[in-house]
């Protein structure tokens, strides 16, 4: 492994190290809405539309969380980011331990669990990425992804038990616990930049100095290219089919078609661990091939599988969704993190990347909510699923059509 200019192992992977601890958590408590919505249901009574709310709220939040956390880590660095992301965590989920109203649910376990979730996700792991990474960027990117699918294989299936063995408000307790066992080695062990340690980016013998910003700054050269709408309206799409539709129904759509919880849960730990294989190898691919091909690919496959589910009524057909929708679930994330540092450069992707996420997070928080809505209106997701399928196919035309020349040159 590459080393620092003061000798050593290169602190980057110690850093790499602390953000998968954090992801792991983060994911855990970002994916959990999914198991816990009949629990909730179930105690409280309120509606599957208004839990699909809440739901989409913490979703939508999530996405917006994207943007501030990139303008935050340029203005304080990602340390000070991580922790204000673990604390918020904590803070939602002891907060929707103890919640009895239904303005409670839609503030602590949508609002106040979104932002956090948001400060330390996605948008914060392809900041560090590529602040301390530019040979095996691709390969660290595929490492944060894979993060998201093990807080998945790791966190659901235990919920699942935690809300058997002490119901849904001590689960909530035991993922608070887990944020907060986290922060003194996010505040011990984590660096802002290559910089603070005596070194430079892994591939770089030198840091050169910033290229200066177009007029009216980076976005708004981004906000008038094709190349960032074609990048945000897959990633609306991505969001949409993945943790918005999938992330947020599979769990219930499976009990209601005969199958157990148990079952259910057991499926979403398969679909992590093709997840994480799927985004570690897109991670390596990033590095070798054209990232707009490996898109289309997963874009492509998502929309059969999403088209295949309707037909899904017992175990083994579910498990075999599983596996093919979890080979692509979080794998459009190096590639899509790849072309946007292509395209508006590396020094500019917290803040391009954050409002890509962004549109990820709009179409997961629209696809959870009007997926609610379909199965109480039409008595089924069968609907929504096909209309799902639809949208990843046309993405994987979309991204044929991204450009990966530099945009602010």
């Amino acid at each position: 492994m590459a080393r620092s200019e003061r000798g050593g192992v290169f602190y980057g992977w110690v850093v790499v190290g602390v953000t998968v601890m954090v992801l792991l958590v983060s994911a855990g408590i970002r994916a959990a809405p999914g198991v816990l919505i009949l629990p909730l249901e179930q105690d409280t009574g309120w509606s599957r539309s208004l839990l699909s709310f809440a739901v989409s709220m913490g979703l939508l939040l999530f996405g917006f969380a994207g943007p501030l956390a990139g303008w935050l880590v340029d203005r304080f660095g990602p340390r000070a980011v991580m922790l204000s992301g673990l604390v918020l965590m904590c803070a939602a989920m002891l907060a929707s331990a103890v919640m009895r109203e239904v303005w409670q649910l839609v503030l602590f376990w949508g609002a106040l669990s979104g932002i956090g979730t948001g400060l330390a996700g996605a948008v914060l792991g392809t900041t560090i990425a590529t602040r301390w990474f530019v040979e095996r960027r691709g390969m660290v990117l595929g490492v944060f992804g894979a993060s998201t699918s093990a807080g998945q294989l790791i966190f659901l299936p235990a919920i699942v038990g935690l809300v058997a063995l002490i119901q849904w408000r001590g689960a909530t307790l035991v993922l608070a616990g887990a944020a907060v066992v986290l922060l003194p080695l996010v505040w011990f062990l984590m660096r802002d930049s290559p910089a603070d340690v005596g070194a430079t980016p892994l591939g770089l013998s030198y840091e050169p100095p910033p290229a200066p910003n177009p007029p009216g700054g980076v976005m708004a050269a981004a906000l008038r290219s094709p190349t960032f709408w074609l990048l945000a309206g897959t990633f609306f799409i991505c969001g949409a089919t993945s943790n918005g539709l999938i992330g947020t129904h599979l769990v219930a759509y499976a009990v209601e078609v005969g199958m157990t919880p148990a079952t259910a849960a057991s499926a979403l730990a398969l679909m992590g661990i093709m997840n994480f294989l799927g985004t570690l190898g897109s991670g390596w691919l990033t590095d070798r091939y054209d990232p707009r091909i490996l898109l289309a690919c997963y874009y492509g496959f998502r929309g059969l599988s999403l088209l295949f589910l309707p037909f899904v009524g017992e175990p083994f057909s579910l498990a075999f969704f599983a596996v093919v929708f979890g080979l692509d679930y979080i794998a459009t994330v190096p590639p899509t993190s790849a072309l946007v540092a292509d395209a508006f450069g590396r020094r500019n992707v917290g803040t391009v990347f954050g409002w890509v996420f962004c549109s990820h997070q709009i179409g997961a928080a629209l696809a959870a909510w009007l997926g609610g809505i379909s199965r109480d209106m039409l008595g089924s997701y069968t609907l929504a699923f096909l209309v799902a399928g639809g949208l990843a196919v046309a993405a994987a035309a979309l991204a044929t059509r991204i450009k990966r020349q530099p945009v602010t040159a």
